[in-house]
């Protein structure tokens, strides 16, 4: 049987690995030295499993939705990742990295942030422990995550301000490395999704998997199988995505369903669907599918969702797509805006518009009427409430609430 999880050098089939410039050699190299050792230990597992039951509220609810699953013809359950503590499913990981960095004895965390979640998800921990935080984010993304950017600053965080580039993600992540090669001796830097260098992509899935071992034993209890028979999660780097699927990821029964930023199409020029249009390449130290042109110059993506406009995608979601283990849809903005608006009025759950992707998916697939669907909503909308209100005349109008 294939195995879609990564090696012991960081690869998931050609994907992934350590493709980093000599200054961060030793940056790397303690982390990969360390991380294992670490999170395996009996010490770390204990508080890292008590903060995610006491701070973060872990479990997160496996939700029935039946309005939803009426309209669409199957048992479709969401997995609740929005009602975390911050908001998102973020913090799962933030918490496990948080406790990996105070064994290093590090003194500062840094970290990007796209939709401002992991930057929020960020400065909690570092607030909980006591440690200094600084993220770096794009002027596009501050602009239209303002209440991500308050709560980040209220939470004792520097914002720092990337004006280079789309002055989005990709740009924050770069800005964030270049600040790490040069302070690594007191600074820890915490990836928010499961790209990067190896062993962010494994060390990311892993804290996140809390999110499909729960649904195991959910499903259990409900279904009376621990297995469904679609999971669907949206991709940008992917790290929800990741944790959805991670305890499935070799069981053939399970169909995985990804969900990317399609923008105002994949044929446009202004889409993020990297995995529908990329090419292969390296990113941020990561061999994975990218958005470059013929001559390897990075396409700046876009989306309306902050959190999925990456040239890039993490390499346990390249290879899932380059062994056709994963279905990949893009899901265009008018697309993800219904969506959202759909679950809004049938099941009075506002999702973030990174979750209104995966939502949109549901349009796209004739399911039978027993089959078991795992949706993860990674995160809540009131940080795309400008958003919303702004399109809500047009797209409210859409949908007829007597029918859905």
């Amino acid at each position: 049987m294939e195995n879609y999880l990564a090696n012991e050098n960081g690869f998931y089939g050609e994907f992934g690995g350590t493709f980093v410039p000599e200054v961060l050699h030793a940056c790397i190299n303690e982390l990969k030295d360390n991380y294992l050792k670490i999170i395996q230990t009996d010490s770390f597992r204990k508080e890292f499993n008590q903060l995610l039951k006491n701070y973060v509220g872990r479990p997160s609810p496996l939700y029935l939705a039946k309005r939803l699953s009426a309209k669409y013809g199957a048992k479709i359950y969401l997995k609740r990742e929005d009602l975390n503590h911050t908001g998102a499913h973020k913090i799962n990981n933030t918490i496990g990295q948080i406790l990996l960095a105070k064994q290093m004895n590090k003194n500062k965390v840094i970290a990007e942030t796209g939709a401002g979640q992991h930057g929020v998800a960020t400065a909690t921990v570092c607030a909980l422990m006591g440690i200094e935080c600084i993220v770096f984010m794009g002027k596009t993304d501050i602009e239209r995550q303002r209440i991500n950017v308050e709560k980040m600053k209220m939470l004792g965080a520097k914002v720092k301000t990337v004006t280079s580039g789309n002055q989005t993600l990709k740009d924050a992540t770069t800005e964030a490395i270049q600040y790490w090669s040069s302070h690594f001796s007191d600074t820890y830097y915490l990836i928010g999704s499961t790209v990067g260098p190896h062993p962010y992509p494994d060390m990311v899935a892993r804290f996140q998997s809390v999110i499909s071992k729960e649904i195991k034993k959910q499903l259990l209890e409900e279904e009376n199988r621990d297995y469904p028979d679609y999971l669907i999660a949206c991709v940008g780097g992917g790290s929800n995505a990741a944790g959805t699927i991670y305890h499935y990821v070799n069981d053939k029964r399970v169909k995985i369903i990804l969900a990317e930023a399609g923008g105002l199409g994949i044929n446009s020029g202004q889409t993020a669907a990297t995995l529908n249009i990329g090419k292969k390449g390296v990113l941020h130290g990561s061999y994975t599918y990218v958005m470059q042109d013929e001559e390897g110059q990075i396409i700046e993506p876009y989306s309306i969702s902050a959190g999925l406009d990456y040239p890039g995608v993490g390499p346990i979601h390249a290879n899932l797509k380059s062994k056709h283990r994963a279905k990949v849809f893009s899901i265009n903005d008018d697309e993800a805006l219904n969506a959202a608006f759909n679950l809004t009025k049938t099941e009075g759950i506002i999702p973030a518009l990174e979750s209104a992707h995966a939502l949109g998916v549901l349009e796209k697939i004739k399911f039978n009427p027993t089959d078991v669907v795992v949706l993860t909503v990674s995160g809540r909308g009131d940080k795309d409430m400008d958003t919303y209100l702004s399109t809500m005349k047009k797209y409210s109008k859409s949908i007829n609430y007597a029918t859905v």
